[in-house]
């Protein structure tokens, strides 16, 4: 059975998995964001805002699991 043919994106034929040095910049950007997620979790918590913290804290992780997911499947 042949495939559709996919429209050019731009991409091009040979739009793969990333290197590794962009990788692991992405994955690096995606730590600093965790770690503003966490510190707006934390101060949420301290001020008394659990509905806040909890959604930065999801935040936190859903930021983490992408970044790991980048660097590693790429």
């Amino acid at each position: 059975m042949n495939r559709p043919e996919r429209p050019d994106d731009g991409a091009g034929a040979g739009a793969g998995r990333r290197p590794l040095i962009e990788r692991i910049g992405m994955a690096a950007i995606a730590l600093v964001l965790a770690l503003l997620f966490g510190a707006v979790a934390a101060a949420a918590f301290d001020g008394g805002e659990p509905f806040l913290g909890a959604m930065a804290a999801i935040g936190c992780l859903m930021t983490v699991w992408v970044g790991a997911l980048t660097l590693l499947r790429g």
